[in-house]
């Protein structure tokens, strides 16, 4: 198996481990939204490149043409992407609530504060 022609799944994994990581590691809320976009954007790349297909026309019929690409996983991804910079414009609201409401958006300064109560 020829694992160079494989370079974009890399990418995928590489931007999902470090999307992961960031979102594990971090107690920043602004940090961990940056690792659930990161990780969101590898999962974009994903179904971006399981939805290519090698010398495929666009889906209009026409003759001589045999082999089609399905612009289904495209327009999914899209919609996606709307959602996910929507839901992150409500996380960051949310984080700019809490850090005026607590004073701090480090989670041990929130997990500190809600267990003094």
């Amino acid at each position: 198996m020829n694992w160079s022609g494989l370079y974009n799944y890399w990418i995928v994994i590489a931007l999902m481990m470090t999307g992961l990581y960031v979102m594990i590691s971090r107690g920043n809320l602004v940090k961990k939204l940056v690792g659930i976009s990161l990780f969101q954007t590898s999962v974009f790349f994903l179904y971006i490149s399981m939805g290519f297909v090698a010398d495929a026309q666009v889906p209009i019929l026409t003759a001589g043409v045999e082999r089609y690409s399905n612009p289904l996983p495209h327009v999914l991804i899209l919609t996606a992407i709307v959602v996910g910079v929507a839901t992150t414009a409500v996380g960051l609201a949310l984080v700019v609530r809490i850090k005026e409401a607590y004073g701090s958006i480090e989670e041990t300064d929130l997990h500190r504060m809600d267990n003094d109560f």
